[in-house]
């Protein structure tokens, strides 16, 4: 039974807040009320769970020797040795299979994605990680291949169901600002940072600070011209989503404080789950856009 543990503590649960943005065509295509639908979503992220599971199982294999220095990453089951690495690679063979295998249940189309996904995120542990701004780029294409999972699980219950391109956008540019602040906080929080991660060497603060810039502001005014563009007006035959950008900007504004302010920005699931501003601010965006879209 503790080798389960330390296979299941392997696959990061705390990192599987991340599959949460399949839920997001769910929202959005107003069909959260309905069960089947629910259902449909809930399949295909515990999916998901289960290959980003894999897949951050591959990686403590790979990044052994390095882990072995990094104050937190070494406390970790194969790190530290409490699973030996031949049992994690035998999980992630038997976990990849499984969670592929379970794909052909959601979608055909589904199945397609979610094989993209994996050996894209294979690609990124052995190769994409190692080159500087395409380590950051990955991790915002693996989120985008999310939201398009999220759309594709539910296109087998109802192909009128579309893809937004305003979805993938805004998906790009939070998913980008959050890689960046992760990737300051390295920079400054770890000596000789390219020990930890081989793309910090090429990366500066200065850098970091005007992407981090950039994509903050990316983010923010992507959200606002989706929630006032014809296409969405028409759509949801309502204006109102307007008065969900506050909830946008002081979010994206808070989390800039603990980044600058807080030093912090290491593991934006952890911030997600533990500060209390953020998580009240998350909420109160999902009930104001679940109450303009079923209630007002």
């Amino acid at each position: 039974m503790k080798k389960l543990y330390y296979i299941l503590l392997s696959m990061r649960p705390n990192q599987w807040t991340k599959n949460l943005v399949l839920f997001a065509g769910l929202i959005f295509s107003r069909n959260l009320t309905n069960a089947e639908y629910f259902l449909k979503s809930l399949e295909a992220a515990v999916i998901f769970c289960l290959l980003s599971g894999v897949i951050y199982i591959i990686n403590d294999i790979t990044d052994i020797e390095k882990d072995k220095l990094h104050e937190s990453k070494k406390k970790r089951p194969i790190v530290a040795g409490k699973l030996r690495v031949q049992e994690a690679a035998f999980a992630a063979i038997l976990g990849s299979a499984i969670g592929l295998i379970l794909t052909a249940l959601v979608g055909q189309s589904f199945v397609i994605i979610s094989c993209i996904f994996f050996a894209f995120n294979l690609f990124y542990s052995f190769v994409l990680k190692k080159i500087v701004l395409l380590d950051v780029m990955s991790i915002s294409v693996s989120f985008i291949l999310r939201a398009i999972a999220g759309v594709e699980a539910l296109k087998g219950l109802d192909t009128s169901i579309e893809l937004s391109p305003w979805l993938l956008i805004c998906t790009l540019f939070l998913s980008l600002f959050l890689a960046f602040c992760k990737r300051r906080y390295e920079l400054v929080s770890l000596g000789e940072a390219s020990r930890h991660r081989h793309a910090l060497a090429e990366y500066s603060t200065s850098l970091i600070d005007q992407l981090v810039g950039i994509t903050a502001a990316g983010s923010v005014l992507s959200y606002s011209i989706y929630t006032i563009w014809p296409d969405t007006v028409e759509k949801f035959g309502t204006t109102n989503l307007v008065y969900t950008i506050p909830l946008v900007l002081i979010g994206v504004m808070r989390y800039l404080y603990l980044v600058y302010s807080k030093e912090m920005g290491g593991s934006p699931t952890d911030h997600l789950l533990r500060e209390k501003f953020l998580l009240i601010d998350v909420f109160a965006w999902i009930l104001l856009v679940i109450a303009i879209f079923y209630v007002i």
